[in-house]
C-alpha cells in the first residue's frame, strides 16, 4: 500500500469504532475517497474491524456498487432493463463498447471511462437509456452513442 493510501485510511478510521457492523459505512467511504477498494486495503479494513477477509470479499463482490478495481473518470451505464432491452439496449451497449474500444464491465487503459449495464434504471419511459456519470440520455440510438461519447478511443 502507498503512503497516500495509507494516510487516507488513517484519517477515516477514526471515524469508527472498529466494529462489524461498521462494515459497509466503512467500505462506502473508504471507496468514495479512494475510487475503489484496492486487495491491500481490504486486508487493512479486515483487520481494523476484526472479520474475516472472506467476508469483506463477500461483502465487496455481493453490492454493486463496490468497485475491487479502478473505474475510469467518466461511468458510463447502459440499462438492460425489460424496457430498455424491448427498445434495442444490446445495440446501444455494442456501439457504446465500440466506441470506448471496451466490453461490459471494463475500464479504459488510461482510466478515462468505465462501462456497465445496470438491470433498470426506472427511466422506462425513455428506454433505451444511457447514462454518463449524472447524465441521463433517453430514447438513444447507435447514432446518438456517437453523439454522446464521439470517439472516445
Amino acid at each position: 500500500m502507498d503512503v497516500k493510501t495509507g494516510n487516507k485510511l488513517q484519517e477515516i478510521f477514526p471515524r469508527y469504532k472498529g466494529r462489524p457492523e461498521e462494515l459497509i459505512p466503512l467500505l462506502q467511504e473508504v471507496q468514495a475517497e479512494l475510487g475503489y477498494l484496492p486487495e491491500d486495503v481490504l486486508l487493512e479494513i479486515s483487520h481494523f474491524l476484526k472479520v474475516p477477509e472472506s467476508t469483506l470479499y463477500g461483502v465487496s463482490t455481493f453490492y454493486a456498487q463496490f468497485k475491487l478495481n479502478p473505474v475510469g473518470k467518466k461511468m458510463v451505464r447502459v440499462c438492460r432493463g425489460t424496457a430498455c432491452h424491448v427498445r434495442g439496449a444490446a445495440k446501444v451497449l455494442e456501439e457504446a463498447e465500440k466506441r470506448l474500444g471496451i466490453k461490459d464491465g471494463e475500464t479504459t487503459e488510461d482510466l478515462e471511462y468505465s462501462l456497465e449495464s445496470i438491470a433498470c434504471f426506472g427511466s422506462c419511459a425513455l428506454a433505451p437509456v444511457m447514462v454518463v456519470d449524472k447524465e441521463v440520455h433517453g430514447r438513444m440510438t447507435t447514432a446518438r452513442v456517437k453523439d454522446v461519447l464521439g470517439n472516445s478511443k
